[in-house]
């Protein structure tokens, strides 16, 4: 056995052994080879960078889009007097002068950013420089269209690691079925025998389905909490203003709860997360916005106010209980009236065939070079700008555009001293040339607006100089430099293409990837109301036999067929609503003709071209939210 991680893990985190899976990574890191690490919620995955970071010569860089599992465990490594921080839009000035001058200077171990730090092409050329010795990737499951939380920003980072010499990268996730799994080893070049995948199934854990009706769901909550051991309880729930509901509901029946959604101040959610990590037997109501990265190893019990939208996000979330090995009771009150929520959340990520051909003739029209914001084309084309990005990386990955590096539109300084004791800190030809980027400087009230093309221009150097130059000044405490409006830049390809058949096919695969949004629910569903062991299905969708447990809801024959749910045909919706309906369609033809548009009206889901229109404001918004988005569609279709 390799002896130099043992005494690191001694040394720095106090254990005497590792965890299942530690050591195999830590060994394939350590020996210079790239890894992936599939662990249960709670099975240690982040020591599988922290540690090796320790031995390493440069930096790690560790990429997450959890603001809350940065801070949670920069704390605890600070604590452990191992150099680490995180950027993010929390901090000020200082904060981000300090951890620049950090990186440059070599004083860190550990940095922490999430996926769209690098859409600032500053970070980026700072990073290519760094001697990084390890790129960890958390989520990596993000990276697969196979997974259910496909994020395209995910799809760059192996390009960037590449770019930014890394010596070695980590891919870790908690819930990679086996076709994700494949996908991260292909997109990260991770060899078969470095990819450890440890057990999913722990035995503490208590699996129970529950048969809820909507309006006994507050009632059937509480009961089951005050007949139970008080002890740290998380509830998830699908909606920020549901978090808010429950909460004090669960307060006023004398239950000690608090809510926590991303809706809420930063500062809040602090406070909220500070005190049920504290507390013995607190109840934290929460959006899965929260129990990312928390360190609290007693939970006893998760609850499943609303049903989970995927077995991945309900494996995820019921592993955050028992971490200490006892038992835990994860409870899912399953209650179909949920479902039209979590589908038109997946209906509202689907873009209209039309405005797929739009974007698509729009961005293969260029020639050359050209650059994109993600917000235009948003709202011109009627599509959230996660799903522009996503149709942008698609086009990218099949050759026809070229990416080439983001960089921000709009620049802005607002001085720290008079611009003549600036100057007087430079001499010569850098004294001219700071002179001159000061003169292209439009002041506002307080702040000064810069063109850094036209600074560019007027100093005779290129762009990358000019913002060297703003970053110098900012870093130096002369300036407080702001950026905004990043843009994406793109080449057109040689690669002859037809515009209208590069929409439908993209169009048909945006249908299939709601297609398999809406079936992931439905695993969900199926899952409630199985009859054989349910722990078990849920091993075998992540790639591990088990025997049956003994003690879910199927084992106990506990499952009841009312977790069904109504059929399409059970829906009905009033004639003279449909003729208010009707009627708003005409007098909005442009708007709502398309009947996908007209559906997400009526199912209140929101969209850039009806908030434009101020439709999302207007009484029929979200009339129809009990209803299916397809028997809505379907209807609209046929008027």
């Amino acid at each position: 056995m390799n002896t130099q991680p043992i005494a690191l893990l001694q040394q720095h985190f106090g254990f005497d052994q590792f965890r299942p899976g530690q050591q195999a990574v830590i060994d394939h890191l350590l020996d210079g080879r790239s890894a992936a690490a599939v662990f249960p919620t709670g099975g240690g995955k982040s020591l599988c960078y922290q540690l090796p970071a320790q031995a390493l010569p440069g930096l790690t860089l560790v990429v997450s889009p959890l603001i809350a599992l940065m801070k949670d465990q920069i704390d605890a490594l600070t604590a452990r007097n191992i150099p680490a921080a995180r950027l993010d839009s929390s901090l000020d000035a200082d904060e981000y002068r300090s951890i620049m001058d950090r990186l440059r200077t070599g004083q860190l171990k550990l940095l922490y950013v999430a996926p769209e730090r690098f859409a600032n092409e500053r970070f980026r050329e700072m990073v290519a420089r760094l001697d990084l010795s390890l790129f960890a990737i958390d989520e990596a499951h993000c990276i697969s269209e196979w997974g259910h939380n496909f994020r395209p920003d995910y799809l760059k980072l192996a390009r960037f690691a590449k770019d930014a010499n890394a010596q070695r990268i980590l891919a870790l996730t908690a819930t990679a079925t086996p076709a994700v799994l494949d996908d991260i080893r292909r997109v990260f070049d991770i060899s078969p025998e470095a990819a450890v995948r440890t057990g999913f199934y722990r035995p503490n854990l208590d699996l129970r389905f529950t048969p809820a009706q909507a309006s006994q769901r507050d009632h059937l909550l509480i009961e089951k909490m005050k007949s139970r051991p008080a002890g740290p309880t998380i509830v998830y729930v699908t909606l920020q203003r549901t978090a808010q509901e429950v909460a004090e509901q669960l307060a006023q029946a004398g239950i000690d709860a608090r809510h926590y959604h991303a809706g809420m101040k930063p500062e809040d959610r602090s406070a909220t997360q500070d005190w049920f990590i504290n507390s013995s037997a607190g109840v934290v109501v929460a959006t899965i916005a929260f129990g990312m990265g928390i360190d609290k190893a007693n939970i006893r019990y998760v609850y499943h106010y609303n049903l989970p939208k995927s077995l991945e996000n309900y494996a995820q979330e019921i592993g955050r209980a028992g971490r200490d090995g006892e038992p835990a009771i994860c409870e899912t009150l399953v209650c179909l009236d949920d479902r039209c929520t979590l589908e038109n959340f997946v209906y509202g990520d689907t873009p209209t065939a039309s405005a797929v051909q739009g974007l698509v003739h729009h961005v293969l029209g260029h020639q050359d070079d050209f650059d994109l914001s993600l917000y235009e084309l948003s709202a011109q084309y009627d599509m959230r700008p996660l799903v522009v990005r996503t149709l942008l990386t698609y086009l990218e990955l099949d050759g026809l555009i070229l990416g080439g590096s983001p960089f921000y539109a709009n620049y802005k300084f607002k001085p720290n001293m008079p611009s003549a004791q600036l100057l007087d800190q430079f001499t010569g030809e850098r004294r001219d040339f700071i002179a001159g980027i000061l003169r292209c400087a439009k002041k506002a009230k307080t702040w000064f607006d810069i063109d850094v093309d036209h600074a560019a221009r007027v100093t005779g150097s290129d762009r990358q100089r000019v913002i060297t130059a703003l970053d110098y000044l900012g870093d130096k405490n002369m300036l407080e430099v702001k950026v905004s409006g990043v843009r994406y830049r793109y080449r057109r390809s040689d690669q002859a293409a037809d515009a209208s058949a590069v929409a439908d096919d993209l169009t048909n695969r945006v249908t299939k990837r709601e297609r398999a949004e809406l079936d992931r629910l439905q695993q969900v569903i199926d899952l409630a109301h199985q009859k054989d062991c349910q722990t078990r299905t849920l091993g075998q969708h992540f790639g591990e036999e088990i025997e049956p447990c003994g003690h879910c809801s199927a084992c106990r024959c506990e499952v009841s067929d009312t977790t069904h749910g109504s059929s399409s045909a059970d829906f009905t919706i009033d004639d003279a609503l449909w003729q208010q309906a009707i009627a708003l369609r005409k007098a909005k033809p442009a708007v709502l003709n398309d009947p996908q548009v007209f559906a997400r009206l009526l199912c209140g889901i929101t969209s850039p071209a009806l908030t434009r229109a101020k439709l999302s404001k207007h009484d029929l918004f979200g009339a129809l939210a009990d209803v299916p988005f397809n028997v809505v569609r379907d209807r609209a279709e046929q008027t």
